[in-house]
């Protein structure tokens, strides 16, 4: 649009500069006609005698009294001049031919018996002034010349306000394309945003978020369509997935009970301290956890967080307190700085992601080193952060902390199933909070669970 109106006013304006100079230049020429009839008989030099002279001199007063009011008037130069550059009658007295310049080669124009050229376009930052010259014919000869020099200031005025209106309506114009447009592109938009929207929320975990179907193109709404019908989809084996999980983990956990009972009773009937049933005793109690976790993340996975306002610092100065009998028994001190601190929260999954957390720094910390709990407020969340001084995790590591089962090859011989993180991030981003993971310098782990202080938007 600003093309097109680009393209329109500039010949517009060009042309309306060209209107206004020509309509002056015929004014012009209009004139020096009019002084071209008048001095048409005044042939006679001053100075002659007879009765041709006195009537030439009446002809010459009149004349120059003309010239004289079309300078008092309107402050335009006129005069009529002879071949010999003597003048017949000027306006004011004390303006004559120049040696050169436009007047000159207007006037010399006109001596060859034709109307000057009509003058170059003036614009409106231009101070140049307007010179029309007429030949004098008499007997088919030209005996003088009319040369009248105008000023411009009028005619840039008016040419710079036609400019102005131009530029007014070409605004107005531009103002309603824009306006056009934003709402066109507004009404194309808005479906894509909530598009964008409703991906983010099933990114993070609301697998139920769709998109509403309501305005936008036809092509748009089909996509939508088409995108809640895939959500539906991938919710659908997700739900399955989660429900195999919960009822494998259910339905193996009797067998296996009575597995584990069998074999403490097969244990009465060996030696004390048979190496080989104490081993499989071992495996046995490490599947029972691994099925525990595993129905852990099944539920987490698709349990709604009933939030409420939560003093953080008091559940997590809880969660110490809870641990460190834990802690002390394996020579770790457990250190907390839990200062009230309040945001939105489910107490109980809050409590199951800290226990997490804090029992991985407490299982990973040597004897004699201390693990750090610290509560603290960070713009719009709390974060709790648990620091600890054990082996750490290289940069690869820390971009798979977290991940189902996962486990440091170096740590290989410590207890756990590598779904304790992976149950905390899912209990947390139920309520809208996050875990993040960081090195702790010079050795260790530094733990970041951060809950929102505003309630989140459903």
């Amino acid at each position: 649009m600003a093309a097109v109106l680009l393209a329109l006013g500039v010949p517009l304006a060009v042309s309306v500069a060209g209107a206004e100079q020509q309509d002056v230049v015929v004014d012009r020429i209009d004139d020096t006609a009019r002084f071209a009839a008048l001095a048409q008989f005044v042939t006679v030099p001053a100075g002659d005698s007879g009765p041709v002279a006195t009537t030439n001199d009446e002809r010459r007063e009149t004349l120059i009294r003309e010239l004289v009011n079309y300078y008092d008037v309107y402050g335009i130069r006129a005069g009529v001049f002879y071949g010999s550059d003597t003048p017949m009658a000027h306006a004011p007295r004390d303006w004559y031919l120049p040696e050169k310049g436009e007047v000159r080669e207007a006037f010399e124009e006109a001596l060859l018996s034709r109307r000057s050229h009509d003058p170059q376009q003036v614009w409106p930052w231009q101070r140049n002034r307007l010179v029309v010259a007429s030949p004098v014919i008499r007997d088919g000869d030209v005996v003088a010349v009319v040369v009248t020099d105008s000023p411009t200031g009028a005619m840039r005025s008016r040419i710079l306000h036609g400019w102005l209106l131009i530029g007014a309506g070409e605004s107005a114009a531009m103002l309603l394309a824009i306006g056009a447009a934003l709402r066109l592109t507004g009404w194309v938009l808005r479906p894509v945003r909530v598009l964008d929207a409703t991906t983010h929320d099933i990114a993070t975990g609301r697998l139920k978020s769709r998109v509403a179907v309501a305005s936008g193109p036809p092509e748009l709404r089909r996509l939508a369509r088409s995108f809640n019908e895939m959500a539906d989809n991938v919710e659908d084996v997700l739900e399955q997935q989660r429900a195999f999980v919960a009822d494998a983990s259910h339905q193996l956990r009797n067998p296996l009970a009575a597995l584990l009972l069998r074999i403490e009773l097969l244990a009465y009937e060996l030696p004390e301290g048979n190496e080989e049933i104490a081993s499989v005793q071992n495996e046995g109690k490490r599947l029972a956890h691994v099925l525990d976790d595993l129905l852990d993340l099944a539920l987490a996975e698709h349990t709604e967080a009933d939030l409420r306002v939560t003093d953080i610092g008091a559940l997590a100065a809880e969660r110490v307190a809870a641990w460190a009998p834990t802690a002390g028994a394996k020579g770790v001190r457990l250190i907390g700085d839990c200062p009230p601190t309040t945001a939105w929260a489910d107490p109980v999954t809050l409590s199951s992601a800290l226990d997490a957390v804090i029992d991985n720094a407490v299982k990973f910390t040597p004897e004699g080193e201390s693990v750090e709990v610290s509560v603290a407020v960070d713009g719009e969340t709390s974060t709790v952060v648990v620091t600890d001084h054990g082996p750490g995790l290289t940069d690869e590591e820390l971009a798979r902390v977290g991940d189902r089962f996962w486990r440091s090859g170096r740590h290989q011989n410590i207890k756990g199933s590598g779904l304790g993180l992976s149950i905390s991030r899912a209990l947390l981003a139920a309520g809208g909070g996050t875990i993040s993971y960081d090195r702790h310098e010079p050795t260790g782990l530094e733990v970041t669970v951060s809950v929102p202080r505003s309630r989140p938007v459903a």
